[in-house]
């Protein structure tokens, strides 16, 4: 609450509840989100309704609070969740740019390697 400029003392969270949990297991951290819904209070003494979102990595048994964010409306919340999504995917190879990325990197490798020992033998 403090982030988005209201009042700590007189805001209230009116719900929490966790939208997603994924356990830590031996080859991965674990995430959780969180959404709250409140009442924030301005300087002005004007109350708002605040949608609020709070992601958390669990490692070796912690939460670690990642990133957090208080929003005026369903929709911007709704968007930081799809953002959420997207960073939780796993990298895949079969993905065309990563092999490309991987063919690139051996090919610049080779060229190097073979200019390094041109140069040295005919030195």
């Amino acid at each position: 609450m403090i982030r988005a400029r209201f009042c700590p003392e007189r805001s209230e969270i009116l719900q929490l509840r966790c939208i997603d949990n994924r356990e830590e297991t031996e080859t991965e951290f674990g995430n959780q989100l969180w959404y709250f819904e409140g009442v924030g209070v301005d300087e002005l003494d004007r109350r708002h309704g605040v949608f609020g979102v709070v992601e958390y990595s669990t490692q070796y048994g912690l939460n670690k609070l990642v990133e957090d964010g208080v929003f005026t409306t369903e929709n911007q919340r709704e968007k930081f969740r799809s953002l959420y999504e997207r960073e939780v995917q796993r990298p895949d190879w079969r993905h065309p740019a990563h092999r490309y990325l991987a063919g690139g990197v051996i090919a610049i490798s080779t060229l190097w390697l073979c200019y390094l020992l041109f140069k040295t033998l005919v030195a």
